[in-house]
């Protein structure tokens, strides 16, 4: 039996314009668009509201959020993934790439960066199997240079893990994200108790770590994103000798680029730009880095990620129409242009024959109000 519905008397977000029109979903695709704010019978009308295509998520490592929502607080993994489901599903988000961490510290168990990769990938499949899920999820490997295991916890993973993304991260304080060591101090010590004695050994640590594994682990990643068959993303560059690299390497998507410079040697290679929507949102990054939104003005933005704040993605997009004078435009950041990145053509934007992930928001007073979300033609917000 055919299911049908039909969207009326919306204004579609296109990939270059926003459209007064309806919109048809029959079996989960996108079946035909007419223009014009007639209601047909049967039809849903929207009374003018916004149609947008589902939001794809590259970069977001909320699931972690549920895992210890408080500092060595542990919750079910199950439980945990459900919830972020949902989270996201209610933010608008239809697709996302689950950031989870390889490479951990092992060596001391208060450090928090325990092993949990391999677990968490079979928990997220076995929902995704069993019909739990709300939206679409597919993993993204971050994985972290300055740690102790990364290279046999990437070799955990196959090509039958369907992994999508491989990030490379490097966290050693006192470059890229944390060029500035007190802001890793405060972020660090924010989560976890050290004495002035302890922190000084730990910083010690990293830094010794770092300098016996970090270019073998490097290595190892490019490796694992060609043998996985993922996209290779950078993380934090900072340098146009690191952004360098990163093309010499085959890095598709820079996650974060932390200076103009490193975001202009991204724009001259080809590589995509990812920036976080609460960097946009709070005018800053929290690290004290490069702001969004002067990339944005730069034309130096491709992509936005929700990064730890899932509900941020749809208002930084809007916020990015705002500032580029084109709505369409900045719903790009988060449909079509992340979609691209990684290559799922069959969805990020209201075409015939897409898959009918969709939105519908109205605006008040700069806010977008998210009303409702499909994914694959079924409501599920």
């Amino acid at each position: 039996m055919t299911d049908q519905t039909i969207f009326a008397n919306a204004r579609l977000i296109l990939n270059d314009e926003v459209l007064a029109a309806s919109l048809v979903v029959t079996d989960g695709v996108i079946t035909d668009i007419a223009q014009g704010a007639s209601v047909p019978n049967g039809a849903i009308d929207l009374q003018g509201d916004y149609l947008s295509p589902g939001l794809v998520e590259l970069h977001t490592d909320n699931v972690e959020r549920h895992l210890e929502p408080r500092p060595k607080v542990s919750w079910p993994f199950r439980a945990a993934i459900l919830a972020h489901d949902r989270e996201l599903a209610g933010a608008g988000i239809t697709t996302v790439f689950d950031a989870i961490r390889v490479g951990s510290i092992v060596s001391d168990a208060g450090s928090g960066y325990p092993k949990y990769a391999r677990q968490m990938t079979d928990e997220i499949m076995g929902a995704r199997a069993a019909g739990l899920l709300r939206i679409s999820h597919h993993i993204h490997l971050r994985a972290e240079v300055c740690s102790e295991t990364l290279i046999e916890e990437l070799d955990e993973f196959s090509t039958e893990d369907r992994i999508g993304i491989v990030s490379m991260m490097d966290h050693t304080p006192g470059q890229r994200q944390f060029v500035d060591i007190s802001k890793f101090e405060t972020y660090i010590r924010g989560k976890r108790s050290y004495s002035d004695e302890q922190w000084g050994a730990y910083v010690e640590f990293l830094y010794a770590l770092q300098a016996r594994l970090g270019t073998k682990h490097e290595a190892a990643t490019v490796a694992a994103a060609k043998r996985l068959g993922a996209t290779l993303a950078s993380h934090d560059d900072t340098t146009t000798d690191q952004v360098a690299t990163s093309h010499s390497y085959g890095v598709r998507v820079a996650e974060f680029p932390t200076t103009v410079a490193a975001a202009d040697a991204c724009h001259a290679q080809g590589i995509a730009t990812i920036m976080g929507a609460p960097n946009l949102i709070r005018g800053g990054s929290h690290s004290g880095n490069v702001a969004a939104a002067d990339l944005a003005q730069m034309d130096r933005l491709d992509i936005l990620s929700s990064d730890y704040v899932p509900a941020g993605l749809l208002m930084a997009a809007v916020q990015l129409g705002d500032i580029w004078g084109n709505l369409a435009r900045g719903m790009r950041t988060v449909t079509a242009a992340p979609a691209l990145a990684v290559d799922l053509t069959d969805r990020g934007t209201l075409k015939i024959g897409q898959r009918a992930d969709i939105i519908r928001f109205a605006i008040t007073d700069g806010t977008p109000v998210l009303q409702e979300t499909w994914s694959a033609g079924k409501r599920v917000s």
